[in-house]
């Protein structure tokens, strides 16, 4: 209902939008990310809930030829380390076995033909790694171990909040810390000036014909989001909706506020 009130293609800030702000951390991260297309390895992605980790991987993902790059992207992190690999196993279209250690020779197996014989590169996207269990980080860098580790032949990344970077650098993951090929670290959009164009760019591309928010309406979106997409678009989205049954075209200051008591 209120797309077509205020005569928008879709949310602004919401996951149907394709076309991404970018004034350079994008950027960054597209030319991390083709690193390890060229160079398959282990990159780490962090950032806080809602800054666009996962939608900017999307993005990138998407672009991806499909006879080249088998993408697999696994967000369900809270389980046991058998568990994940039995998901991998069963994307690369592998019969999970029970046992770890056939589990592991299997897929291995496939992603080495997949490589040799179809020049396919696995490309693994763990979301929410924050949540792996500490094993996993263990016995990672086995497992990406090929021909007395001679090859690497899938690129792994790790993407969650800032903490996972911090569990990284102790000691018992330090097999892992050492094969991370590439880091980003993604910042939310909180100086003003930026912020305004995130907005303006997120509704133009929506296709909003005219102003929604004065000056001080975009302050008090950005103090209130602290410069997180995510929670920006929430606001606006709730806000649209409570000028629906107003009859109102723009989203007055005080409209805000009360979509963001809304969201409290």
């Amino acid at each position: 209902m209120y797309l077509q009130h205020f005569g928008l293609r879709h949310a602004p800030l919401g996951k149907d939008g394709k076309d991404l702000w970018d004034d350079g951390a994008l950027a960054h991260l597209s030319e991390r990310f083709n690193w390890l297309l060229q160079a398959p390895g282990v990159g780490l992605i962090t950032g806080e809930p809602g800054v666009g980790k996962t939608a900017a991987l999307r993005s990138l993902s998407d672009a991806l030829n499909p006879h080249r790059y088998q993408v697999v992207y696994q967000p369900e992190t809270d389980f046991g380390r058998l568990d994940l690999y039995r998901s991998l196993a069963g994307a690369l279209g592998v019969e999970p076995s029970y046992r770890r250690a056939q589990l592991w020779r299997d897929i291995k197996q496939r992603i080495a033909e997949m490589v040799d014989g179809k020049q396919l590169l696995p490309v693994w996207i763990i979301d929410e790694a924050q949540n792996l269990p500490v094993e996993f980080f263990r016995y990672l860098p086995a497992f990406l171990n090929f021909a007395f580790d001679a090859r690497d032949l899938v690129t792994v990344w790790l993407v969650g909040h800032p903490g996972l970077a911090q569990t990284l650098e102790r000691a018992p993951y330090a097999a892992l810390h050492g094969r991370i090929a590439a880091r980003v670290h993604l910042r939310p959009v909180v100086e003003r000036e930026r912020f305004a164009l995130l907005i303006g760019h997120a509704l133009k591309t929506a296709g909003c014909q005219h102003t929604l928010l004065a000056d001080s309406g975009m302050e008090v979106l950005r103090q209130a989001s602290k410069g997180l997409p995510r929670i920006a678009g929430r606001i606006l989205h709730t806000a649209m909706r409570l000028a629906v049954p107003k009859g109102l075209n723009h989203l007055p200051d005080d409209l805000l506020q009360q979509a963001i008591e809304e969201l409290r």
